[in-house]
């Protein structure tokens, strides 16, 4: 553990300035724009109650619960107590000594990755004092959750709960307890809180609830974000297949076809060039598809599961077939989509057509949902019957409704930071091609999210023999018997890599393992050229992944290579003459990245 120096340095602010009145004048005027905006949207909103997607009364319910079990076996909590009463002595003893001169051993300090806490003001005394006593009320209150003598729902749905609050209040957050929002305004006369303040109020105003990130005209779809070259081969009411256009002389005789998943858009395996996934798959030389999934209204509300697989992966088969003339392909999938293309491999072989699928790619994807994590606070019985009353008013679930679940799980990455930058110090929303992705929400359609909440999630039938009927076939995983690769990522809060790694007897042929770096999106997202992240291969697959990991060898960089290797070695020198969009018998339409991608509801 770190020794906290005792000659740290005080906390020395700027001279508080004066800002120039012009700018002063300019600000206050953009303020009352913002305000006025806010107040209409807020008075629009009041006049037009909906229905919540989740039961607000279940989390109060899980304190209740866990409050009456705490209180039945009060020793406990004496214990918690006691040990808590021993930390924050400690505390107090370190803080003396600081004020002493002393040096002193931190009783709390931030995790690994925590970057609330980095800037130098933070080593202030003072400042030292208030982050380490919130650190450490935080663990102290995990600790007691974790220990409760509760049981596993109302744990998860209480540590939950607590984790949300805990993240709010963190001293990060607020103006007067954190020293690098104090500077900024110190140096700016006070201007960074009104221009917080104003984006805030504009924020109020857009209505869908989200913190903004993205600067709205930094990138443009096809330009300098989803600009890969190529054209919408094939289209139908629930998708668009684009084929890319070849950059080498040659290339696998297989096409190789991505399935996204159908939250937010397929652009976020092409993102600006130098982190495009699919630009670098056609650079390796594949012929690539993909497929750009609708922008749902209210005219899908009842498309389900069986649709998304015959009339989008199958029917996206059938196109890659008519457009180069191969039987057979490799298939690579992406979280949802994972799940959906499992789906279609089952179906496929149950139906004697295994073989137009060669290989095939799971990334971060779940066919087995038994540990869902913090997910599972979401799914239980009153909240599902909340979101069915949702969707039915609808006929879908608002892209931004999606985008703040995701945030809520990852708060302090997708909120709270945020709301630091954007509000507290004043900044603008800086460029970013994966922010300016994520806010680019897709709606999903009602009865593909209730069949895919009930059946795939609450109920995990997946996983079993004829637990899920597509098209009327009774699935059965255990009927896949083409190669598959699963790729998993060590810090993914939507699959955790544990239950990626289990899932691999569910297949019925050789299955692969490849663990890499960092999280759900930036562990995807990651070119070589990037050298970031690293990843973990064993050849070996004990039941245990813990045990995989420990007996794994962790290679610098992308695993992307190592994935294209595993893939290279099935096609071999099996090479043809590139391929041209168009040239097959499907021709080549609207130009990458095609129509529905653009496709953005109002709020």
């Amino acid at each position: 553990m770190t020794t906290i120096k005792a000659d740290a340095p005080a906390l020395d602010l700027p001279f508080p300035v004066l800002p120039d009145p012009e700018v002063a004048a300019e600000a206050l005027m953009r303020l009352a724009d913002a305000a006025a905006a806010a107040a209409r949207t807020t008075a629009v909103k009041a006049m037009q109650p909906e229905a919540l997607p989740y039961d607000p009364t279940t989390l109060v319910r899980a304190v209740v619960d866990f409050n009456m079990a705490v209180m039945t076996r009060p020793t406990a909590l004496f214990e918690a107590q006691a040990k808590n009463w021993t930390d924050w002595t400690n505390l107090w003893t370190s803080t003396a000594q600081r004020a002493w001169g002393l040096d002193a051993e931190p009783v709390a300090a931030p995790a690994k990755g925590d970057r609330r806490f980095s800037g130098a003001d933070w080593s202030n005394p003072g400042y030292d004092a208030l982050k380490q006593a919130y650190l450490l009320a935080g663990r102290q209150l995990q600790e007691f959750i974790a220990t409760a003598p509760v049981d596993e729902t109302v744990r998860n749905q209480v540590d939950f709960l607590a984790r949300q609050l805990t993240n709010a209040l963190s001293p990060s957050n607020f103006a007067q307890t954190n020293p690098e929002v104090a500077r900024r305004a110190m140096a700016t006369g006070g201007m960074s809180l009104v221009t917080g303040l104003t984006h805030l109020l504009e924020d109020v105003a857009r209505g869908d609830g989200l913190v903004g990130r993205r600067a709205p005209n930094d990138f443009e779809l096809g330009v300098n974000i989803a600009a890969t070259p190529g054209a919408v081969v094939f289209k139908n009411r629930l998708m668009e297949v684009i084929q890319y256009a070849p950059t080498t002389q040659t290339v696998y005789r297989r096409p190789l076809l991505f399935v996204p998943p159908l939250v937010n858009k397929f652009y976020l395996f092409d993102l600006t060039p130098r982190a495009s996934y699919l630009k670098w798959l056609v650079d390796q030389g594949h012929t690539v598809f993909v497929i750009s999934w609708v922008n749902p209204d209210a005219s899908h509300a009842e498309v389900g599961l069986d649709d998304y697989v015959t009339e989008g992966v199958v029917a996206a088969m059938d196109a890659v077939e008519q457009a180069t003339g191969e039987p057979d392909l490799d298939l690579v999938s992406y979280c949802l989509g994972g799940t959906l293309a499992a789906m279609t491999l089952a179906w496929l072989a149950q139906t004697g057509r295994a073989d137009r699928v060669a290989s095939a790619t799971l990334i971060a994807s779940l066919v087995d949902f038994s540990d869902m994590g913090e997910w599972s606070v979401f799914t239980g019985e009153n909240d599902l019957k909340a979101f069915h009353r949702y969707l039915d008013e609808r006929g879908y679930v608002e892209a931004h409704d999606l985008a703040r679940l995701f945030s809520t799980v990852r708060a302090n990455d997708l909120i709270w930071s945020s709301v630091v930058q954007h509000y507290l110090m004043g900044d603008d929303a800086r460029a970013s091609d994966l922010l300016w992705w994520f806010d680019d929400g897709a709606r999903m359609p009602a009865r593909t999210l209730k069949e895919y909440g009930g059946w795939i999630l609450r109920e995990n039938r997946l996983k079993d023999a004829g637990g899920v009927t597509i098209d009327g076939v009774a699935l059965d995983l255990k009927a896949i018997k083409t190669p598959v690769m699963i790729v998993g990522f060590h810090d993914d809060h939507v699959s955790a890599w544990r239950a990626t790694y289990a899932q691999r007897g569910h297949f019925g042929g050789d299955v692969g393992f490849i663990l890499g770096g960092s999280g759900h999106n930036a562990g995807m997202i990651n070119p070589p050229a990037a050298n970031k992240h690293g990843y973990w291969t064993n050849d070996d697959a004990p039941a245990a992944a813990d045990a995989w990991l420990a007996g794994a060898e962790k290679k610098p960089g992308s695993w992307w290579p190592e994935w294209q290797g595993w893939l290279d070695a099935a096609a071999g020198d099996d090479k043809v003459k590139a391929r041209k969009v168009g040239s097959g018998k499907l021709k080549a339409g609207d130009a990458a990245p095609g129509a529905y991608v653009r496709v953005r509801h109002p709020v």
